[in-house]
């Protein structure tokens, strides 16, 4: 495969990585009939979009609905590294987009949580309003699978990150519990 066909797969890869983390938004917002919608949003005079819902959902189901990209991330990577455990020594451009979005896209809004930054539609502040968790803190339960996703993508014998990388999602969703 020529450079120009695998940037081009892992590009799709990111893509779908992004249309995976928002399909699981619109998911719980059709479970809890949530009205969804999209509204256009900017942050430092950069354009994207944010999955709205009706602002009456309980906290459980507010938490649940944005968390959802974030569970699908985690889901995802955890089926990635399973199934292919040494996929950084595979050529799978595509594959690796969709990892390689899952870990910045945790990573970009754990900073935009610790910063408490970014525009108010962000997922990891209508996690810490839901669930009255600080979102600093928020922004660590969204980096800890990531970092420890990224220490089991480099090091694939390493047994330790890949116990904790669970334990770290499990803790993620127990949290619609709190």
């Amino acid at each position: 495969m020529n450079q120009t066909a695998a940037l081009g797969r892992l590009l799709a890869g990111a893509l779908t990585g992004l249309a995976a983390h928002e399909g699981g938004h619109l998911l719980f917002d059709g479970i809890f009939d949530a009205d969804p919608g999209f509204k256009r949003i900017e942050f430092a005079g950069i354009p994207f979009f944010a999955i709205t819902h009706r602002s009456d959902l309980s906290p459980k189901r507010e938490f649940a609905v944005s968390s959802a990209g974030f569970w699908v991330q985690n889901a995802t990577n955890e089926w990635l590294l399973t199934a292919r455990p040494r996929l950084r020594r595979e050529r799978s451009p595509f594959l690796k987009g969709i990892f390689a979005f899952n870990i910045a896209a945790s990573g970009v809004y754990s900073v935009a949580a610790f910063a408490q930054i970014g525009p108010n539609e962000r997922d990891t502040r209508g996690m810490a309003t839901s669930s009255g968790i600080a979102e600093p803190w928020i922004g660590a339960v969204v980096l800890l699978p990531a970092a420890f996703d990224t220490w089991r993508y480099l090091d694939p014998d390493a047994e330790w990150p890949k116990w904790l990388s669970r334990a770290a999602k499990v803790g993620a969703v127990l949290l619609v519990l709190r």
